[in-house]
């Protein structure tokens, strides 16, 4: 995993309850409160960077720096799905693929194309 990835630098997976991933129930994620924090100050970051984004375009910045705004937010949300993607592998996904559950395989597969684009 790269080192920016993950701000605090643990790699610390609770345990998720057993109800997390039940088929027959509706899907949660068990995030650990550390991993929670750590995404919102991210997405609340991005937030602002969206608002400044959107303040240049009003303000008639020149073009290429509103982009290289949208260049660096687009990373920094690229880095949030990074987190959130290896924590759904860490759990979810196991998971279910041990309970026999092998369909998680293909809707992983989906979400990972769509990440990519």
């Amino acid at each position: 995993m790269d080192n920016d990835a993950i701000i605090d630098g643990s790699h610390e997976h609770s345990h998720p309850p057993d109800d997390c991933c039940d088929p027959n129930g509706p899907r949660k994620s068990h995030h650990s409160s550390q991993m929670k924090d750590n995404l919102t100050k991210r997405l609340n970051r991005i937030e602002g960077q969206i608002r400044g984004i959107k303040a240049m375009i009003e303000k008639d910045t020149y073009c290429d720096d509103v982009l290289n705004q949208i260049a660096a937010a687009q990373s920094a949300l690229n880095s949030v799905g990074k987190l959130l993607l290896e924590g759904h592998m860490r759990s979810c996904v196991i998971e279910r693929i041990q309970a026999g559950e092998s369909e998680v395989i293909d809707e992983l597969l989906i979400t990972v194309n769509k990440l990519m684009k």
